[in-house]
């Protein structure tokens, strides 16, 4: 698996690449977060057997696939694919303003999988943003709100829901 080192500053909500990048804020008085990002395109199957496949966001190569999705749902405005999707206002680091709304278009994207269309999720890298929302997913098709992040964690990736306040969203979802 592919890894690269990214840095995010939570004032600007801007990123950029540790190698290869230079810093896109040099502002000493913001606080700086160094995250790994995984490459990730991988068919998550959720615990009532619905495939959806999991994605990270690849700059050098955002839409190649060998399979195009029927549809996308996307936590990360930088994705602009050229397959029907649609964006939930999802910030980097954290959980979505309106949770209906989000849940909600979880619950749309789950009913087109279980109705064979190809699907996937996807934030930029694939482990905060696009690990709730898996968990989320796992709850609507039936794991238990408790069991939902170490579910995506041992199913998906180790790194997937990212922040207490993540978990704290999932946990709140059958509440």
């Amino acid at each position: 698996m592919e890894t690269r080192a990214l840095t995010y500053c939570l004032q600007c909500e801007t990123f950029w690449f540790v190698a290869g990048e230079a810093a896109a804020c040099v502002d000493a008085t913001h606080d700086h977060v160094q995250h790994e990002v995984h490459h990730h395109r991988d068919v998550v199957t959720l615990p009532d057997g619905t495939p959806v496949t999991a994605v990270s966001f690849d700059a050098a190569a955002p839409y190649a696939r060998d399979r195009m999705p029927d549809f996308g749902l996307y936590l990360d405005r930088r994705w602009d694919p050229p397959w029907p999707h649609a964006h939930v206002d999802w910030p980097d680091f954290g959980v979505p303003a309106d949770a209906s709304a989000v849940i909600a278009a979880l619950g749309a994207l789950l009913e087109l999988a279980r109705a064979g269309e190809h699907v996937e999720v996807g934030c930029l890298g694939g482990h905060g943003r696009t690990g709730t929302a898996l968990a989320c997913l796992a709850v609507l098709a039936g794991a238990t709100s408790d069991d939902a992040v170490a579910w995506v964690r041992a199913t998906y990736c180790d790194h997937a829901v990212e922040r207490a306040e993540q978990e704290t969203f999932v946990i709140n979802l059958a509440g």
